[in-house]
């Protein structure tokens, strides 16, 4: 791992605990029928999972810009970043994507969401998401981090008031997955970038974090 993911999962593994001992994860989970034990369990799985990327595909890719990084003018290599070579990878993050994926199809088996309601509730939020999300050159696309999840919220609240949290979850998870990721993919070619990790930080938006964060505004 380079320095700067060593200083981030540490960062992260400090904000967990503050937020267990705030109860964030209990009052969150609680509303979607998981227990404090399962919660935990699962956002330990996500937070050591975030360290995985799993390759999908290679894309043939232009050198939009140098490879330099400019955060606080340091090079590339302090940070762990790969050299751009005319190929942009893109990966999946297992902790930021794929666990909140299986995690979604686990809520939409075992609560009551009718398939219209979900259906609506990711079409909305894929196009707020596409529509809010930008080209970040050398690194991928981003967005706003708290609009999805509002999105999120405030549909499922309106489209299933008795079960808004499952739906906020399924919704703000799969709609920035569809809206800023994969529909996304084309503008990746232009951007220089040598990796782009959906669910990953410093490439795509957190899909963990919109649907953690959509279940607390539900």
């Amino acid at each position: 791992m380079s320095p700067l993911k060593i200083i981030l999962f540490v960062f992260a593994f400090i904000l967990l605990i503050v937020i267990i001992q705030l109860n964030i994860i209990t009052v969150a989970f609680d509303k979607l029928g998981l227990s404090s034990h399962s919660a935990y369990l699962l956002i330990m799985a996500t937070l050591f999972g975030s360290v995985i990327n799993l390759p999908l595909l290679s894309l043939k890719a232009d050198d939009a810009l140098s490879q330099k990084n400019t955060l606080f003018n340091l090079p590339q290599r302090l940070f762990g970043k790969p050299i751009f070579k005319g190929v942009t990878e893109i990966k999946i993050n297992v902790g930021g994507a794929l666990l909140p994926l299986v995690f979604s199809g686990y809520l939409v088996v075992h609560h009551h969401i009718l398939w219209f309601q979900l259906l609506i509730a990711i079409t909305l939020v894929s196009l707020v998401s596409y529509w809010i999300s930008r080209p970040v050159p050398g690194m991928g696309i981003g967005m706003p981090i708290l609009i999805a999840p509002i999105c999120a919220a405030i549909i499922s609240s309106i489209l299933n008031p008795d079960d808004r949290a499952s739906l906020a979850y399924v919704s703000g998870t799969l709609g920035v997955l569809i809206g800023a990721d994969i529909l996304r993919l084309k503008d990746i070619r232009h951007l220089g970038a040598p990796v782009a990790s959906i669910g990953g930080a410093g490439s795509f938006d957190g899909i963990f974090i919109t649907g953690f964060v959509a279940v607390l505004l539900a």
